[in-house]
């Protein structure tokens, strides 16, 4: 459609130069003529193919406003279009009076231009449901009844099949595992920011991820029964209900086409009942219903959104939907999402607790991270990241071996090293009594024990890491009087901590991506205003039935197309921004919609001759000048947006 719009406005933008040199009331007003024979013909014949060609768009668009009862812009732009054209054929064949083909071409230039910029400050239909899909795996290890193992696709496998998930594969089912143990990361699907231990028994979900161990999984649900699927679903039923808001512009046109048609009716029959002769007549309503349209309307909300667009890009905030991002001026509720929005989704240590005396809090992270730099796992990462960023230098080990769901071991000095999980110590039947643990434990956090030599001498917590500018953009919402609320699927625990470490309002854990939604709407019906900040798979239902969907920019494909608007910096601090952008932007657009809309009750009044018993009667010309006026006036007030 793009491509289509840009076709006809340079064809249409480069015929109007002809017709705009050509035109008497030009060449009148700049003192200059340019005869030949055949010149009104060429006029006709160039404004005939911009009306048909260039305006093909707006007669389309009129026809289906009349079908639905609905008059809008189209309308407007096709009646003044179609009015302006005819009579200026009729006054080039039969009758006598002015012709209206310069206002008749630039005015479709002018709105072939408008919808051009529009259309590309909207995004493309919504891509979610397609990146949704992708990220489900297409093949499966599929488990044969003589044990053979072959690859197949997943539509192939049925409820009851055995498959097999190697270390560092997406989950092809839902189902329940039947041997292996190893831990899986969620956090695609429930938000859950900690890998979860799976082993025979426990149920697994599709397009998670298998982390270090190998599981045979029984499938229960596959295709379109997997909870994936279901959450597909869910986001397709919420775009279908999702309203969408008739703009400002549209409204402004539905009563400028009243006013058109009904002047223009009102000024033809009381010029005709006042006994002036039927040309003049004509001549004063066709006036009335060109300049009833002006190109100002036609540019005044695409030119503050293409400024804002431009503003906004410059500031690290994507714009993919108009009307979500109009919205967000009257939000008065924020729901964020924890992991990856709020905090950076990647385990960090906060804390070590040092239980042998003979060894110092360094020692401790040297002992774990020299182990865990051979381990893939995320709570390992952690741990050697924090110890790099400390500056300490790692020792060789050897012997290295991993436990699949407990932790890590291996020779360090001679000595027995070990990062265990709690599980491990219950299993090895050690105990550890130190208040500092049930403190770090109330809070939500991960705690790896080190063990040396078959004792446990001191304790690594991590927990996903709080987002430096969390705070601030928090504090900044509420001083706008913007009410915070915080979705996780991690556990009560976690969600306290994090949301008392912000100062945030409420907030709701252990929440699966469908219970996300219910908040949403919950939070909805106390009457708010409701934005939602997501990053992940889990948060695109919410996204979408959110008021405004805002994606934070490192999070996945599917989040982004789900949202209204994407912070490409990954800074919740750019949350407030966008909302204060949002009311900026919406009183231009107020402005601009005031000026264009306005400055007819001046215009149209004058254009059907309310003045010319004394004298005053504005011609076509002067009234397209101050059609143009209009236009340059809006065009301004566009640019200082700031």
């Amino acid at each position: 459609m793009i491509r289509d719009y840009k076709r006809r406005l340079i064809v249409s933008a480069t015929l109007t130069i002809p017709i705009i040199v050509l035109s008497p009331s030009i060449q009148s007003f700049f003192n200059y003529k340019i005869e030949f024979p055949g010149a009104n013909i060429l006029l006709w014949l160039l404004s005939t193919i911009i009306y048909a060609y260039g305006g093909y768009p707006f007669l389309k668009g009129l026809v289906l406003e009349a079908r639905k009862r609905l008059p809008g812009m189209m309308t407007l732009i096709g009646v003044a279009i179609t009015v302006a054209y005819f009579y200026s054929s009729a006054v080039t064949f039969l009758i006598e009076g002015q012709t209206f083909y310069w206002e008749l071409a630039t005015l479709i230039d002018v709105m072939l231009l408008g919808h051009l910029i529009e259309m590309r400050t909207v995004a493309g239909a919504s891509r979610a449901l397609e990146l949704l899909a992708k990220s489900l795996p297409t093949t499966a290890h599929l488990i044969r009844g003589d044990g053979s193992i072959v690859e197949v696709p997943v539509s192939e496998i049925k409820p009851g099949d055995m498959v097999l998930v190697r270390p560092g594969e997406k989950i092809p089912v839902d189902g329940i595992v039947v041997e292996g143990k190893s831990s899986v990361n969620e956090a695609l699907v429930t938000g859950e920011s900690k890998p979860v231990i799976k082993m025979p028994g426990d149920k697994v979900i599709a397009a998670t991820i298998n982390i270090e161990g190998s599981l045979i999984v029984k499938a229960e649900k596959t295709g379109s029964e997997t909870y994936i699927a279901q959450v597909i679903e869910l986001i397709r039923k919420i775009q279908e209900s999702k309203s969408r808001a008739q703009d400002l512009a549209n409204r402004a046109a539905k009563w400028l086409t009243i006013i058109a048609l009904g002047g223009g009716g009102a000024t033809l029959i009381a010029w005709l009942s006042l006994g002036m002769s039927f040309v003049f007549a004509l001549e004063r309503a066709v006036t009335v219903m060109v300049i009833a349209c002006p190109h100002a309307l036609g540019l005044a909300v695409p030119l503050v959104v293409a400024r804002s667009t431009a503003l906004s890009a410059m500031n690290g905030l994507l714009i993919r939907n108009r009307i979500g991002f109009e919205r967000a001026k009257d939000i008065t509720a924020v729901v964020f999402d924890k992991t990856g929005t709020l905090t950076k989704g990647e385990f960090g240590v906060t804390d070590v607790v040092v239980l042998d005396p003979s060894l110092d809090r360094d020692k401790i992270l040297v002992l774990a991270a020299s182990l865990e730099v051979h381990s893939e796992h995320p709570i390992a990462q952690g741990i050697v990241k924090y110890a790099s960023s400390r500056g300490l230098n790692l020792v060789d080990v050897e012997g290295f071996k991993a436990l699949p769901g407990r932790g890590v071991e291996g020779m360090i000095d001679g000595k027995k090293v070990m990062v265990v999980s709690p599980g491990y110590l219950r299993e090895a039947g050690l105990d550890v009594m130190d208040k500092r643990l049930a403190e770090l434990a109330e809070q939500g956090k991960t705690m790896v024990y080190v063990v040396l030599d078959g004792r446990v001498a001191g304790v690594i917590a991590l927990a996903d890491v709080i987002r430096e500018e969390s705070r601030e953009a928090i504090n900044k919402l509420k001083s706008m009087g913007i009410r915070t609320v915080m979705l996780t699927g991690d556990n009560k625990r976690v969600a306290s901590w994090v949301a008392k470490e912000l100062g945030i309002d409420e907030f709701y854990a252990e929440v699966l991506p469908h219970e996300k939604v219910e908040v949403v709407r919950r939070v909805k019906a106390q009457g708010h205003v409701v934005a939602m900040v997501g990053d992940g798979i889990n948060d695109a239902p919410a996204l979408v039935e959110a008021d405004v969907g805002i994606a934070i920019g490192a999070g996945t494909d599917v989040a982004i197309e789900s949202a209204d608007i994407v912070l490409v910096r990954n800074d919740p601090r750019d949350v407030p921004t966008v909302i204060e952008l949002a009311r900026r932007t919406y009183n231009k657009i107020v402005q601009n919609l005031a000026w264009a809309t306005g400055y007819n009750t001046i215009a149209l009044p004058l254009a059907a001759g309310i003045a010319y018993p004394i004298g005053i009667l504005l011609p076509p010309a002067l009234g397209a000048f101050f059609m143009s006026i209009s236009t340059v006036i809006v065009a301004i007030n566009a640019s200082l947006l700031k």
